[in-house]
């Protein structure tokens, strides 16, 4: 997998820096408005008295982040597609030239829907990691942790409230995805058999029809297919209730 990422390391690494001057940005807002409110509109540190000139000079600032953070946000996703696109392309040619060099034998073996999932679904997953990584890791990374510095600064005992809460939120992501790890497995088996009940009936279409077995195909492709939607729906109910929990909790 390094030989591949090596190859758009850089692009990567430019993403991530403009994942971190966008985060910087958001993280700034807060004692921005913080200052305005205390400052300039509650006069604490002006004897009770608000400093218009104030309010206007910050909220000019704040406008100059949100616009900074979402020229940097923008140039973080541009970045970020570069690298995964470029990974999966990658990938995606040298697995076509593998399959092409596989006997009959371990073309039977693993199966036509099964090397179709891997050249498309399993790849466009590999892309959609990287992009993931770069991208929600880091973002995510820095905005829990920067944001228990903030809280700190601003209030100690809500920060400590906020860092107490940190290990609930953890044990949360993992108790789901400790459930749902079984499932992927069972996806990924599920999507193989579609693909190749697809692709035997798609090249034998003739010999099928002047059998007469549409309907057989037909309750054997619905099988197949209620089952992979099933298991995709286990899967969406349990990311269902994790994404309100990690985020309100």
């Amino acid at each position: 997998m390094w030989k591949y990422i090596r190859k758009y390391l850089l692009f990567a690494i430019i993403a991530g820096l403009f994942m971190i001057s966008e985060v910087m940005m958001d993280l700034l807002q807060p004692g921005f408005m913080s200052r305005i409110v205390d400052d300039g509109v509650l006069g604490v540190n002006n004897g009770g008295s608000a400093d218009l000139h104030l309010i206007w000079m910050l909220g000019l600032q704040m406008i100059g982040l949100v616009l900074l953070g979402g020229l940097c946000g923008s140039l973080n996703n541009v970045f970020v597609h570069i690298s995964s696109q470029n990974i999966g392309n990658e990938i995606r040619k040298d697995c076509f030239r593998r399959i092409m060099d596989f006997s009959f034998q371990q073309i039977g073996r693993f199966g036509t829907g099964s090397l179709v999932t891997r050249v498309t679904n399993d790849i466009t997953q590999v892309q959609n990691f990287v992009s993931l990584f770069i991208r929600g890791l880091i973002r995510t990374t820095l905005l829990t942790f920067g944001s228990m510095y903030c809280m700190f600064r601003l209030n100690f005992g809500f920060g400590f409230i906020v860092l107490c809460a940190f290990p609930f939120l953890v044990g949360i992501i993992g108790f789901c995805l400790w459930r749902a790890n079984p499932l992927f497995s069972r996806l990924q088996a599920y999507l193989d058999a579609i693909n190749e009940i697809m692709q035997e009936d798609v090249s034998g279409i003739r010999i099928m029809k002047a059998c007469v077995r549409e309907t057989y195909e037909k309750m054997r492709f619905g099988k197949a297919n209620e089952e992979l939607v099933r298991t995709q729906l286990k899967t969406l109910v349990i990311f269902a209730f994790m994404n309100p929990l990690t985020r309100y909790g």
